[in-house]
């Protein structure tokens, strides 16, 4: 199975001599690849328009990136001239290894970073994706559920928030002086009585479907409650955060910085 040219790292000085005729100490090995990587993606063009991206080759592509570990068995497999997916080879060994789990040539291919304990014993650990020729590392499921669950609590803050503003300005009236002119007068704002009707029917119904606030736990011991003026600057500082950065949404093949 034909492959692409690849020399280590930790042998291509010890095979370029210079002119003394004395071979440099042999370079070691990169250290292995972050586990979070999502933000930062690679793409070699001059691969691309000289190899086929295929299931044969995707390999060499995919180890030309940083996200590649070259203390893997497919890295020991490429440097006795074997084909580093073959499976029959890498049930034989232990350690981390590569696998291509998913397969739409020319255009996707899913590559799987495992944990070999045995010939049927794997942890999965990372999972990377070739999308149109640009590598991604995939983002972990408890990262996109944080993620999600805490942008949703976000708008919801803020949707409660706002309507509390609202509410506020119901029965507030302004104290017009009888000697300022006509032309003066500041336009109320008009309430609208149907609006603030839906709205009571709504917030009525949220507060029947969610279940009672437990008690406030005691204060300890020594403990001075805040006052109102630093109620108001956390209350403040809420309504300025920003919503949690989304894997997918914010962080996605778009957003990354490429290599």
């Amino acid at each position: 199975m034909a492959t692409t040219p690849m020399v280590p790292p930790n042998q291509a000085a010890a095979g370029n001599p210079n002119f003394d005729g004395v071979a440099p100490p042999p370079m070691a090995a990169p250290p292995p690849p972050g586990t979070d990587m999502t933000r930062i993606c690679f793409r070699d063009q001059l691969w691309l328009n000289t190899y086929p991206l295929d299931r044969n080759l995707v390999f060499d592509y995919f180890a030309l990136s940083q996200f590649y570990d070259y203390t893997c068995n497919n890295e020991q497999l490429r440097l006795r001239s074997i084909h580093p997916l073959d499976h029959s080879q890498l049930l034989k060994m232990t350690g981390v290894e590569y696998m291509l789990s998913e397969v739409t040539e020319p255009h996707l291919f899913v590559i799987r970073k495992q944990k070999r304990d045995g010939p049927e014993k794997v942890t999965p650990m990372l999972t990377y994706y070739v999308l149109d020729g640009s590598i991604y590392q995939a983002p972990q499921l408890c990262n996109v559920f944080a993620a999600r669950v805490g942008r949703a609590l976000y708008h919801i803050s803020k949707a409660f928030t706002t309507a509390a503003s609202k509410l506020e300005k119901i029965g507030f009236v302004d104290v017009e002086n009888d000697n300022t002119a006509p032309e003066s007068k500041v336009t109320k704002e008009t309430i609208d009585f149907k609006e603030l009707k839906r709205l009571d029917h709504i917030l009525a119904s949220l507060q029947r479907k969610l279940p009672h606030a437990p008690p406030p736990p005691p204060f300890p011991e020594g403990y001075t409650p805040p006052t109102a003026e630093g109620e108001k600057s956390s209350e403040n500082q809420q309504a300025e955060a920003q919503p949690p950065v989304d894997p997918i949404i914010d962080q996605g093949p778009s957003k990354r910085r490429k290599f």
